[in-house]
């Protein structure tokens, strides 16, 4: 009987095993070599918005600080336009090797469910790094406005639907879907004037030609001791720096939350290695002592949260924004 005879290439399949076990430490060796050379060069923090806003000042407040630990400049790149899509369409076509990132906001994931089109996916594009602050938004109303507590404010609004209007700093903003959100749970209806942004919301609430008006933590806190106007419940359970005794709206609709947040996103491909480091590092800058009070002064608080939990978090997040714009019928025209 002839033996069969082995092709001179073939291998065994303990061979073949050993050999796919090789290959993948190489792999392994070869992403943590790269990670430990990261960075060499400077690196691009991209923001979606002009110099002087709020996610601006948070991007200037930490890329110092990472330079410092990475032994390399971050530099902020604003990419102004388009709610901070321009910024979102040249990080997700960047090349994912860490020296291109952007501060990202929650609008990125609102806009995928109003725009008609876009050059980009906010969850499939990125590899997310790390969630580092959140901007709390404050229900503010004028004196006149008979509540004065969450409970008495969303009875108000249940017992006088239409009645009331509300501002917010645009359509498509957590301004607006925040409130909108708040509308479907409480099942009422109030009419939805967009602005510019606080600098104009506020005034018009503390004359009365608008009642309600959404705004940051910063601009509600300030006019609220000053008397001009009710700071009458924070949008999320926080408790705020100088306003402490701001309620949050979920004493009265248990379970609710609406902030912006703000997190560094990476090209999608980012190697494993180079996140990981990156958001080690953003884990140090969030650490500091001063960061809380220095972020409070443009109304953002630190919270930090590291690339795993943070890229099943923004999944959540872009599901919950798509259901409260669905539900209200929310276009990007309203």
């Amino acid at each position: 009987m002839t033996t069969p005879r082995k092709h001179p290439f073939s291998i065994g399949r303990r061979s073949a095993l050993a050999l796919a076990l090789a290959l993948a430490a190489a792999a392994v060796t070869s992403n943590t070599a790269w990670a430990q050379a990261f960075p060499n060069k400077p690196i691009r923090l991209l923001v979606g918005y002009s110099a002087g806003g709020g996610v601006d000042a948070m991007a200037r407040l930490i890329a110092p600080r990472m330079s410092t630990l990475l032994g390399e400049q971050v530099v902020v790149d604003n990419r102004t336009g388009a709610a901070g899509l321009i910024a979102g369409d040249a990080t997700a076509r960047a090349a994912p090797d860490g020296y291109t990132l952007m501060l990202g906001d929650s609008s990125l994931l609102i806009a995928q469910h109003l725009q008609a089109r876009m050059s980009f996916d906010p969850v499939k594009s990125f590899t997310p790094v790390a969630g580092v602050f959140t901007l709390p938004l404050v229900i503010v109303v004028n004196n006149d406005v008979p509540a004065k507590t969450p409970a008495e404010f969303v009875k108000l609004l249940k017992d006088n639907p239409g009645r009331y209007s509300y501002a917010t700093s645009g359509v498509g903003t957590v301004h607006h879907l925040g409130f909108e959100m708040l509308k479907g749970k409480a099942g009422t209806f109030v009419v939805h004037i967009p602005y510019r942004g606080a600098s104009q919301i506020v005034p018009d609430v503390m004359s009365g030609q608008v009642p309600i008006g959404v705004v940051s933590a910063t601009a509600a806190i300030a006019q609220a001791k000053a008397g001009k106007l009710r700071a009458l419940a924070v949008m999320n359970p926080v408790k705020l720096a100088g306003g402490e005794d701001i309620a949050p709206l979920s004493d009265a609709l248990p379970g609710f939350s609406a902030v912006p947040r703000l997190y560094v996103l990476a090209p999608a491909g980012t190697p494993a290695a180079i996140v990981e480091k990156l958001s080690d590092t953003l884990r140090k800058v969030m650490e500091a002592p001063d960061i809380a009070q220095i972020a409070a002064q443009q109304g953002a608080v630190p919270a930090y949260m590291p690339a795993g939990p943070l890229t099943a978090d923004i999944v959540r997040e872009s599901a919950e924004w798509g259901k409260v714009i669905r539900e209200q019928k929310i276009t990007a025209g309203q």
